[in-house]
């Protein structure tokens, strides 16, 4: 079903059987619209963490019991992002597996940025001895790619403004100048649809739109790049047989992506496997429409120009939009002198609307 709004935005305002079932798994959490910071977990993540935390009070935890887990989760993630389980490679945070992209750049080679994009995703370029790294505006980066470029570097989703990259002009002038491209996905999967195999190399952290706990990221490793990257945090859970890999310098690493594998933090991977199952299992083009809807919504209703993004932000450089949203209950963050509200599957036309009036409210008395 289909709702027409204020500034003629359309939404939808009846979610399908399936989304619903999964809206229902995060209870009431009116006045939330803070994903982009941090997500929320669904029932069945505090469920399951809660169980495992018992296991293991109980003495009845041991840590090959978590393999399984993991690698159930990686290929829910691979499902979700639409690339073979052995193109994924887990980890922890994003600014460690950007490191390892980072480290296998030729000296000299030209590293092209986006200004002002996420630091945990350029600061290891920044810091690589012998890189060039050449910063450009997001909106310039295709026009930008040259024949001098070795990689591109960007974030799908800009984390402080929400404003979505032209990914598809991006991998055109890349391929077309021989660059390889590396996308962060942290602020786009799981609320945009994302196609992993559309880049080179990906990176997202799970902590934010899957709703899982910090402490679960992922790379995945195209074709093109599979004897570029090298392993340099290798360890033992990524050997190619895990258990008989815990001593010595002479271990054979993973003959697919998990040669990039980071010993997990077992309890974050409980909840994450939850998580990402369930986003796994909806058309998130769904979610999509339904949290740019709410954006644009906001937008037409604070007269800002039309966006439709799920994270939308505007000027609040002394904060007082901010502390009149808090006073009014309604958890939402502040990026770069903005307010920035992120709207995923569970906001609804209310969350907007507490929104404005808080705005509305400090502007009336301004």
């Amino acid at each position: 079903m289909m709702g027409t709004h204020a500034g003629g935005v359309t939404i939808r305002t009846a979610p399908s059987r399936e989304l619903a079932a999964a809206i229902a798994e995060f209870g009431e959490p009116r006045g939330y619209v803070a994903t982009a910071s941090i997500g929320i977990p669904p029932r069945r993540a505090v469920e399951a963490l809660r169980a495992d935390l018992d296991a293991w009070a109980r003495a009845d935890r041991d840590p090959q019991g978590y393999d399984p887990v993991i690698e159930r989760t990686r290929a829910s993630y691979a499902r979700l992002v639409g690339v073979d389980p052995g193109r994924v490679a887990i980890g922890s945070q994003t600014s460690v597996q950007a490191s390892v992209v980072a480290a296998s750049v030729p000296a000299g080679a030209e590293v092209l940025i986006a200004e002002r994009d996420f630091s945990s995703l350029i600061a290891p370029f920044a810091e690589r001895p012998g890189a060039n790294v050449r910063a450009v505006a997001l909106e310039a980066l295709a026009d930008s790619i040259t024949d001098d470029t070795f990689l591109v570097v960007f974030s799908l989703v800009q984390s402080a403004t929400g404003v979505v990259a032209d990914a598809a002009a991006i991998r055109e002038a890349a391929a077309r100048h021989g660059a390889l491209t590396f996308c962060d996905t942290t602020q786009a999967t799981g609320v945009l649809p994302v196609s992993a195999g559309d880049f080179d190399i990906t990176v997202c952290h799970a902590y934010k739109w899957l709703c899982s706990p910090r402490g679960v990221s992922f790379l995945t490793v195209g074709e093109a790049t599979d004897a570029l990257l090298r392993p340099v945090q290798g360890g033992w859970y990524a050997g190619q047989e895990v258990w008989q890999s815990c001593y010595g310098h002479d271990i054979t690493l993973a003959a697919d992506a998990r040669r990039f594998d980071v010993s997990p933090a077992w309890q974050a991977w409980i909840g994450a496997e939850q998580s990402i199952g369930l986003f796994a299992e909806l058309d998130i083009a769904e979610v999509w429409e339904r949290a740019a809807g709410l954006g644009e919504l906001l937008c037409a209703e604070l007269g800002l120009p039309s966006q439709r993004q799920a994270i939308v932000s505007w000027p609040d450089p002394d904060g007082e939009q901010l502390a009149a949203m808090a006073a009014a209950g309604i958890r939402i963050s502040g990026r770069a002198g903005r307010a920035r509200a992120s709207f995923h599957l569970w906001n609804t036309q209310e969350d907007v609307e507490a929104i404005v009036r808080a705005v509305h409210g400090v502007r009336a008395r301004a």
